[in-house]
């Protein structure tokens, strides 16, 4: 596989998020949970949404309070908004299905480009997994061996969307922002990566990420 030539494409690195990239993304679970206690349809997202940069999920990603206080601060929060919910019930909603079909196209992507995950997670679970099974968290773990570089939320006190982030993995992988294409499921995550000049994808599923992917990176990743 050749990389195609700066002239052509400027591409040096690629940013993966990882929880709704790799993984099944955990709104589904926040449904479904929603679903079975009666709660309005997208309550949590909208607890989580809610003065983002300061309530109890952004300190939670930011390693600033305990989970312990994370169950409380959130509970308050809900309580507030009309249905109180601990936090604690949340956490293990976090950890969703791998996509084997994006560990793929990371395994080819890693030969010929640099890879850094960017991640927003929580110290929940068995490390960056954020899960409690440790057969999932082993498999997790696997995948994460394969990226250059891991930028965890929770171990460098700072989020996405805020531009820091996004310079800690430029600085990391040496690559300057336009050098680098990003994946997320957000799109408040990647509005700032925009701005700082990455391309930008969006991920709705994992066959529109990868038609995306390879249309940008110019390589098949199947």
């Amino acid at each position: 596989m050749r990389k195609p030539s700066s002239e052509t494409n400027p591409i040096q690195a690629v940013l993966w998020d990882f929880g709704g990239v790799f993984t099944t993304s955990p709104f589904a679970a926040f449904a479904a949970f929603e679903a079975e206690r009666g709660l309005p349809k997208d309550f949590i997202r909208g607890i989580n949404a809610a003065n983002a940069d300061s309530n109890a999920w952004a300190r939670m990603e930011r390693n600033e309070v305990s989970t312990e206080e994370f169950g409380d601060l959130f509970e308050a929060e809900s309580r507030a908004a009309g249905h109180a919910i601990n936090g604690s019930e949340i956490l293990p909603l976090l950890s969703g299905r791998l996509q084997p079909e994006m560990v793929t196209a990371l395994r080819i992507v890693a030969k010929t480009y640099k890879t850094a995950c960017l991640t927003n997670n929580m110290r929940t679970g068995h490390g960056p997994s954020m899960t409690r099974d440790a057969g999932k968290a082993a498999e997790i773990a696997q995948v994460m061996e394969i990226f250059g570089q891991v930028v965890e939320s929770s171990q460098v006190g700072i989020r996405k969307p805020e531009p820091a982030f996004y310079r800690i993995a430029c600085e990391m992988l040496a690559v300057e922002p336009a050098q680098a294409v990003f994946l997320d499921d957000l799109g408040v995550n990647l509005k700032p990566a925009k701005a700082m000049g990455m391309t930008t994808i969006k991920v709705f599923s994992a066959n529109q990420a990868l038609d995306d992917l390879e249309a940008v990176l110019g390589i098949s990743l199947r």
